[in-house]
């Protein structure tokens, strides 16, 4: 009876399969497939577009002081920078916006260390974010030539108001974000002020420091050209801003035109290729986003 209860022992053997040679391992995408997932492919064939766009609107309402067509405004950006002047302009402009944009950055961060680390500078940036950051920084620009004078020190001035209140909401918002467990690693490793900012909640709440840092780029940029626009007004001299405003007024629309296309070209030259590598050798890498 016992015996009837062992189970039988099977014989094992192995089977050498043939390869399997029937298809590739790894599938090859089509050739439309994979150009269009090139993401600088189609941003440039949204621009040809606007482009084509452009120069169709302005032919057909054939009026060269109001709309230039867009082969005019080409013509008029490259003698331009053909001659060194659009490349000068650009020069003194984007001195003056980094040194206000270093200097937003830097008061930044110390006004949200100081939120991270005491109610009282929590209860500060409270209240000046809401009394300051829906203010226009072009708005100060009067009172800023009063202090200042005409300069870049007033320039320099707006571009830290314009830069400061945007960039310290976000990185407060990134500080708030961070989980609790690398707040008690950070603690249990004995890390205090400025080095368990920096250490723990810095790169952690690293996307929304990006995005407030490209947040206030824009800000900053679009307040500088407004600025020089109206110191144009009062001044010989100056960046980009007043080189639109110069030309504005001697009626070279293809001029103006070549500016303002030299302000987004900047800009998006800032976005995609600055802080798309920054955000790439960083937190895409790290997989803090998709």
């Amino acid at each position: 009876m016992n015996g009837s209860l062992v189970p039988p022992v099977r014989p094992e053997f192995e089977r050498d399969l043939p390869p399997f040679v029937e298809m590739a391992l790894e599938r090859r995408l089509p050739l439309a497939t994979r150009v269009w997932r090139q993401g600088w492919l189609r941003k440039s064939l949204i621009l040809v577009a606007l482009a084509f766009l452009w120069e169709v609107l302005a032919r057909y309402q054939d009026n060269d002081l109001l709309l230039p067509t867009f082969t005019a405004t080409a013509r008029a950006f490259v003698a331009d920078m053909a001659s060194g002047e659009l490349p000068e302009r650009v020069r003194l402009s984007l001195l003056v916006l980094v040194q206000g944009y270093l200097a937003g950055i830097v008061l930044a961060f110390a006004l949200t260390t100081l939120a991270v680390a005491t109610q009282l500078g929590r209860d500060l940036l409270s209240t000046l974010t809401a009394m300051f950051n829906p203010l226009p920084a072009i708005a100060l620009l009067p009172l800023a030539l009063l202090w200042f004078g005409l300069g870049a020190g007033s320039l320099i001035f707006v571009l830290i108001h314009s830069v400061l209140w945007p960039l310290s909401l976000n990185i407060f918002a990134g500080f708030q974000a961070v989980p609790e467990t690398l707040r008690m690693a950070g603690r249990n490793y004995g890390l205090r002020g400025v080095r368990y900012v920096f250490q723990i909640l810095v790169p952690a709440a690293l996307p929304a420091i990006l995005s407030g840092l490209k947040i206030g780029w824009a800000f900053a940029w679009r307040t500088l050209i407004a600025a020089e626009l109206v110191f144009g007004a009062s001044s010989g001299k100056g960046g980009l801003g007043w080189f639109i405003f110069q030309n504005r007024n001697e009626l070279y629309t293809d001029r103006v035109f070549a500016g303002l296309a030299l302000v987004i070209l900047i800009g998006l030259v800032m976005e995609n290729v600055v802080f798309a590598t920054l955000e790439r050798i960083t937190i895409r890498r790290w997989g803090q986003v998709r």
